[in-house]
């Protein structure tokens, strides 16, 4: 029971994130990316900064120290605000096949650590399995040497620069080790990731939308189910267990995500994708071996 009661959360963390994947996709037919992705963190902001006010019962329930405002900025712009890079890859990429890009956040994240936290370290082994880790992603993405341009690669593209910017997120708020709990931390970052994509969204000159129809289905699925409660899952797994063992959600993700998309939008996942997520897969085992032998034990 023990067992059970500490890998699930990560199981529901993963259901409720690889859902949004099809949802994205549903979504993106009415809705402008940027914009899109605002309405999502905007949805989970007013829900958790809610809960938060309520809970609090009168004591202050802001950020009051430079670890809360760090981690706080941090989560904003690169957790939340990074993630306008997935809508606008997936404008052009399957929901599966994005979902199993989603596979490299932990190698990143290890890259990240690495830079960041004294701490981290990495032997021969975990360089090797970094190297597998990014052939692992060259195999889904196939670049095409004799058109390098085309839609579908620069949206392959764009969900790794995506994954990037999340696992620096990841990284930055455990480095700042604020002193606010994880739903309050989720909430004002989900604020702060929110303003930043409103004004992305209307840099760019996207049309302000109001959803409807799908799409507002889309939006109410991705603020409430797969941010409001699978960010406060997230930060809640992140203080207990760290960047690195958090992120080894990413890997059921892409399961749920490529049965969702088969399923409800009849999406197709080749096999040689396939292949490249085993193959980012097994990279990450060799690198953080350890701490994966730890994390079961």
């Amino acid at each position: 029971m023990s067992t059970l009661r500490s890998v699930a959360p990560f199981l529901l963390l993963a259901t409720l994130w690889g859902f949004s994947f099809p949802a994205i996709t549903v979504g993106l037919d009415a809705l402008p990316p940027v914009l899109f992705a605002a309405f999502r963190y905007d949805v989970a902001a007013v829900i958790l900064l809610g809960v938060v006010a309520v809970r609090a019962a009168g004591r202050s329930w802001v950020p009051s120290t430079r670890d809360d405002y760090v981690a706080v900025a941090g989560g904003g712009l690169f957790l939340i605000a990074g993630n306008a890079f997935l809508f606008l890859g997936q404008q052009t990429v399957p929901s599966g096949v994005a979902a199993i890009i989603q596979g490299l956040v932990p190698i990143a994240t290890v890259l990240w650590a690495l830079a960041l936290l004294p701490e981290e370290r990495v032997s021969a082994v975990g360089a090797v399995g970094i190297v597998v880790g990014f052939l692992g992603v060259a195999l889904v993405i196939r670049p095409d040497p004799a058109n390098l341009l085309t839609a579908d690669l620069v949206g392959k593209l764009l969900i790794c620069v995506q994954v990037s910017l999340v696992a620096l997120g990841g990284v930055v708020v455990q480095r700042a080790d604020p002193d606010i709990g994880g739903t309050t931390l989720a909430g004002w970052s989900m604020a702060v990731g929110g303003v930043v994509l409103h004004v992305a969204s209307f840099g760019v000159g996207e049309s302000l939308m109001i959803p409807a129809g799908l799409a507002l289905a889309a939006v109410a699925y991705l603020g409430v189910f797969a941010t409001a409660i699978a960010f406060f899952l997230y930060f809640r797994l992140l203080a207990r267990y760290g960047a690195t063992e958090t992120s080894l959600v990413g890997y059921v993700v892409p399961v749920v995500a490529t049965l969702a998309g088969v399923v409800l939008l009849d999406e197709r996942i080749t096999a040689t994708s396939l292949v490249g997520f085993a193959v980012i897969f097994v990279g990450f085992l060799l690198l953080k071996r350890s701490a994966i032998r730890q994390l079961l034990a």
